[in-house]
């Protein structure tokens, strides 16, 4: 049914050859490649063709090479999906459609497009990726639905190597290394992440590195702006580590075995095809030339391989009163300086078999000298024609060898000094993942958050991830660390339970009513420094939400802020699944425009969405529970959840008739709403709450940004408590979740909330609101030691989170930050003069471009470009 899925195409049926696009590899060595059309989800079928010049039916190999996919929607003129959430979801719901296809649903229906994507199953799967972080969700997927992509990456499979190798995948890997970035003017430079800057220094590393894991990997010069690039940087990457070896296995033999066709290419041997090149001397050697390419038996010449070699230094005389030296490298490229004289003069040098051309401009003339001449054993010499038009005889006596490149041989070669891979890869990353240690806290102010209240000059052990003793007078055992916590405070984690960080390629999939189906964990980005940003600000665990853009959004994430960790190991472990719901204004779209026509339109509309698909999702279970065959559908699966009390709401909510009304949908359909976020006319339906069991995650003073909240008032937190609702205060912004305390402190000045109850917003109660408060949220015996120390009372604006600790793993130290921030400005010193120097050498420089982070919010519908 979407666009994006093109599993019936087959790159067989439109191949044409394309003798100019041929030849581009040609000339780079190739002389088989596997051609698809780039565009979509599912890609159809690739075809296998030689790049030899012929009828189409002449150079296909094989006419179903690999099943090609992506995360890109592409050409699409569906709106569905806007995001990558959105593309997993339809990828993971295309899976299912084809397993029901291969039974019951055949009889149903006949589909071209469902019996294709099975037919598709049988090939080899190439997974085209963005980066790292999608080279493992693709395997999530793979691993799923038992099959085996083949990763297309990105070039940045280093930075989560231990990750990639435990895939257990192929990788085809692309040689387009970043340029160099001009970084002479200090305030431009100030623009590019440390990021950007260890890639452009790492990035030729990444084959090697692949190497040394033992991950098997093709080569491809796809995404190369200059195709010509390609053997300069294979040999780069050859320089950086690659062994020799590994380099053309990763161009000949891996590739046909990826694709199938080892019994036809890959090795030279009797009867497979006739593909060969022919050079001077070791490919990956920059002295080397390609002479031949043989494609299916038939040479292409790219340069005469009778051409004499003619790299040497030599003394031309006869052009003028002064004797030139001439340089001529293996490349042909030929320099000319006067005796004494600094002055470097480049020249144009042409050979054919025994022929000699050579121009170039003396210093302070405008006009060249051409001399014409015949290559005589080690000499050169013939006539030419001086700059005024004069005929002169001239002759080039070879003196020397001169420099010949690269004849080290590769044991003498040295590989470039490099920096080190940080977890994650940015700024503040660690060279190594931190583990949990056994730490003593001593005489510390510690918020209990339980019955015992705040307890003065008292002790707490953490050990083995959690909390082991609280008391007065406590010991450590050997090699504990003690922190003398004098003066200062201790608390349980702030918990922000409505958070949009840590999420990739979009935060709402809006493009539907509905889209229960999509997953925030299929998105986590371990990488976000907004993860290390709120751990400074004392937060340890976080739930990442859907957007609001529709009346049922997305499954949510209860994550823990493990900076550092994979993806997947940012997730609170047992913690219960919910799912994003919404109300107001950005359901019904009122500020998208007038072009906009997605249902619904209206608060009246938003309800019927509900109605509608709540009545579906009953009949659904129904179905299911009537041992009939059904065809799974990940979306009524998720409401399927809600209805049998397996998953929870969280929802967007503002004015109190659609509180009132999704509270009472609930009710007819036999579920609770487990908390209205925002809720900020809750003050006036909290006692309807609190007989349905609905809590509150709400603003502490945010009002009059639209016309929905303009009846906001800062007491509502602290009514909604006085009603008995579970109440917490929430971010809903990357910036605010650093000073959630601060947030919390607004409930004793404006609703003169007691300070303990007061710090519980921002703890215990958000733990209640998503069931994890037997785990976390007070500083209790036996629960995760998630715990702060606080320089101040917490609930001042004095106060600094000096350390942050999640499950007995120190991930924020004020001082160590103090540290980081010295070697981050070191790092970017280092590389930057990398950087000039390669400038100063003549290597090419990319312009700097400033990259500003994509910090999501409920209303977003954008999706960063990186």
């Amino acid at each position: 049914w979407n666009e994006a899925i093109r599993s019936e195409l087959k790159a067989v049926e439109t191949f044409q050859v394309n003798d100019k696009a041929a030849e581009e590899l040609r000339n780079i060595g190739f002389g088989t490649v596997s051609s698809c059309k780039m565009d979509g989800i599912s890609r159809g079928a690739s075809v296998v063709v030689t790049l030899k010049n012929d009828r189409e039916n002449n150079v296909v190999v094989k006419p179903f090479g690999a099943h090609y996919l992506s995360f890109q929607k592409g050409s699409s003129t569906q709106t569905y999906p806007t995001s990558l959430m959105g593309s997993i979801a339809l990828l993971r719901q295309t899976y299912l459609d084809g397993q029901w296809y291969t039974g019951e649903g055949r009889k149903e229906e006949q589909n071209i497009s469902l019996e294709a994507w099975n037919n598709l199953l049988s090939l080899p799967q190439i997974f085209e990726v963005g980066d790292k972080l999608e080279a493992l969700r693709a395997f999530k997927i793979a691993k799923e639905f038992n099959q085996k992509y083949i990763i297309k990456g990105r070039g940045d499979e280093y930075q989560r190597l231990d990750a990639i190798k435990s895939t257990g995948s192929s990788f085809i890997l692309p040689l387009n290394f970043p340029e160099g970035f001009d970084v002479e003017d200090p305030y431009e430079a100030s623009l590019v992440s440390l990021t950007d800057l260890k890639h452009w220094e790492l990035a030729p590393a990444n084959p090697a590195r692949m190497s040394a894991a033992g991950i098997e990997f093709a080569l491809t010069a796809y995404g190369l702006k200059d195709k010509k690039d390609f053997l300069k940087n294979l040999q780069k990457a050859v320089e950086y580590g690659l062994p020799e070896e590994e380099a053309l296995k990763a161009l000949t033999a891996t590739p046909a075995k990826l694709l199938g066709i080892t019994d036809m290419a890959g090795s030279l041997e009797k009867g497979k095809l006739a593909n060969f090149i022919i050079t001077s001397g070791n490919i990956f050697d920059k002295s080397s030339t390609l002479y031949h390419n043989w494609v299916q038996g038939k040479p292409y010449v790219l340069k005469d391989i009778d051409a004499p070699t003619i790299a040497g230094v030599y003394q031309l005389s006869g052009v003028s009163a002064d004797r030139y030296t001439l340089t001529i490298d293996d490349k042909n490229a030929a320099t000319l300086s006067k005796e004494g004289d600094t002055l470097k003069i480049k020249g144009t040098l042409k050979t054919e078999r025994d022929l000699a051309l050579l121009t170039f401009t003396p210093a302070g003339e405008k006009a060249p000298v051409r001399l014409s001449g015949i290559i005589n054993g080690k000499n050169l010499q013939g006539k030419g024609q001086a700059g005024n038009g004069d005929w002169l005889d001239w002759k080039a006596e070879r003196s020397g060898d001169g420099k010949q490149a690269s004849a080290k041989s590769k044991d003498q070669k040295s590989k470039p000094e490099l920096g080190e891979v940080t977890f994650p890869f940015t700024a503040f990353g660690r060279k190594t993942i931190p583990e949990a240690t056994t730490v003593l806290f001593k005489n510390a102010t510690v918020w209990t958050n339980e019955d015992a209240g705040v307890l003065i000059n008292t002790d707490v052990l953490i050990q083995n991830g959690k909390i082991a003793q609280i008391g007065k007078n406590l010991t450590a055992g050997a090699g504990a660390a003690v922190v003398d916590a004098t003066n200062k405070h201790l608390t349980s984690g702030v918990i922000d339970e409505h958070s949009h960080i840590a999420a990739s390629k979009g935060i709402n999939e809006g493009s539907q009513s509905c889209t229960s189906e999509v997953r925030i964990e299929d998105v986590l980005n371990s990488e976000d420094i907004n993860i290390y940003r709120q751990l400074a600000g004392g937060v340890t665990s976080s739930h990442i939400l859907h957007g609001s853009a529709n009346a049922i959004g997305g499954q949510t994430q209860l994550i823990k802020l493990r900076w550092g960790y994979k993806p997947d190991d940012l997730k609170f472990a047992g913690s219960d699944p919910f799912i994003k719901f919404a109300l107001g204004e950005n359901v019904k779209q009122s500020n998208w425009g007038v072009n906009n026509t997605r249902f619904p339109q209206t608060r009246m509309g938003v309800e019927q969405v509900y109605e509608d698909h709540f009545t579906r999702a009953e009949d659904y279970i129904k179905l299911k529970a009537s041992g009939k065959p059904y065809r799974k559908d990940l979306e009524l699966e998720a409401l399927a959840e809600i209805l049998q009390k397996k998953r929870f709401v969280t929802c967007h909510s503002y004015v109190q008739s659609e509180i009132n009304m999704l509270m009472k949908v609930a009710e007819r359909h036999h579920f609770n709403i487990n908390t209205f976020t925002h809720i900020l006319e809750g003050y006036k339906v909290a006692d309807k709450m609190k007989a349905h069991g609905a809590g509150g995650s709400t603003f502490s003073d945010w009002w009059a940004y639209k016309f929905e909240v303009y009846e906001a008032i800062p007491y509502n937190g602290s009514m909604m408590h006085d009603q008995g609702v579970v109440v917490a205060f929430n971010s809903d912004d990357a910036e605010m979740a650093r000073r959630l305390n601060q947030e919390a402190a607004k409930a004793v000045e404006f609703g003169k909330t007691s300070p303990e109850e007061a710090w519980k917003f921002v703890t215990l109660n958000p733990a209640k609101l998503m069931h994890v408060d037997q785990k976390t949220g007070s500083i209790k015996v036996g629960k995760d030691a998630d715990v702060v120390i606080w320089s101040d009372n917490p609930l001042s604006v004095y106060a600094k989170a000096e350390q942050t600790y999640v499950d007995g793993i120190k991930f924020f130290d004020r001082q160590e930050d103090a540290k980081m921030q010295e070697e981050v400005r070191h790092e970017r010193a280092r590389i930057i003069s990398k950087l000039l120097k390669n400038k100063k050498e003549g290597m090419p420089t990319q312009p700097i471009v400033a990259q500003q982070m994509k910090l999501y919010h409920c209303d977003d519908m954008e999706v960063e470009s990186r």
